[in-house]
């Protein structure tokens, strides 16, 4: 019998895809972006996000391990020019929605929904064991996987320094194993702050890093929106989760928490749909 670390080791490895490599240029538009924040304000503007706190109390998807809270500044704030986004060792039991969490973050989501176009987000990830920083883009309704998911960054601690691009749609989701991205080691993730970059089209959607593309997926697969339900506009999400099938699949180290996800800016040109 496998030894219950390993399986889970093994079936969280599964949550990955590398499957949709490629090594082009990619690089952001010269005009003014559509849409920004550039964090130089000396609060979250609470007029281009909000918090999502929907799940505390039922707990959160994936078997994810903290409480994330709204508008904290112990766990969301503007500082020295960026958005960091800290998660905590703590309890809460103060808060209403509290559902009995060892740990305390922040999701935000832009209330602006955005569609085709190029994404750029300047941002530098924790590495600590246990932590799950995702820079990601869903649609404000319809059923999961059918109406998509676009992963544009994610990282889990045990695997430091390795990002991951991934597309989620009915037919192609990690739960049938069939999703479709790709993953590049970043030496400097943790230490430096890199441009995780997004072309969104109609007919490919492309991942990079720094001004160069490592995940494209066309859209040349029969099944409709099966396959490509990207068409219609999306919200950015920004958060640190902690834990989780994938981000806890070898545990939380305790004691490397608070970690920090900082995020210098994030851009938006919209165009497209060529």
């Amino acid at each position: 019998m496998a030894h219950p670390i390993a399986l889970a080791i093994a079936q969280a490895l599964s949550l990955a895809a590398t499957n949709y490599s490629v090594d082009i240029p990619m690089a952001a538009p010269a005009a003014r972006p559509s849409w920004t924040d550039e964090f130089d304000r000396p609060r979250i503007d609470l007029k281009l996000w909000r918090f999502d706190t929907s799940r505390n109390k039922q707990g959160w998807y994936n078997n994810e391990k903290q409480y994330y809270a709204a508008d904290r500044r112990q766990n969301a704030r503007i500082e020295g020019g960026a958005l960091v986004i800290e998660a905590r060792r703590e309890k809460l039991p103060a808060m209403p929605d509290w559902g009995g969490q060892d740990f305390s973050s922040a999701k935000l989501v832009s209330r602006q929904a955005l569609g085709y176009g190029f994404y750029e987000v300047r941002a530098k990830m924790p590495c600590a064991r246990g932590t799950w920083p995702a820079i990601w883009l869903l649609p404000d309704s319809g059923k999961w996987p059918d109406e998509g998911e676009i992963d544009l960054m994610e990282m889990v601690g045990w695997q430091p320094n390795l990002v991951h691009a991934t597309l989620h749609s009915a037919l192609f989701n990690h739960v049938k194993g069939t999703q479709r991205g790709d993953e590049k080691e970043v030496p400097t993730s943790c230490t430096e702050f890199h441009r995780y970059q997004l072309d969104w089209q109609s007919d490919a959607i492309t991942i990079g890093i720094d001004g160069r593309g490592y995940m494209q997926v066309a859209n040349d697969q029969p099944g409709g929106r099966g396959a490509w339900p990207f068409d219609r506009p999306y919200q950015m999400i920004l958060n640190l989760a902690i834990g989780g099938d994938w981000g806890g699949a070898k545990g939380i180290d305790d004691s490397a928490l608070p970690q920090r996800m900082a995020i210098d800016y994030v851009r938006y040109w919209r165009g497209g749909g060529r």
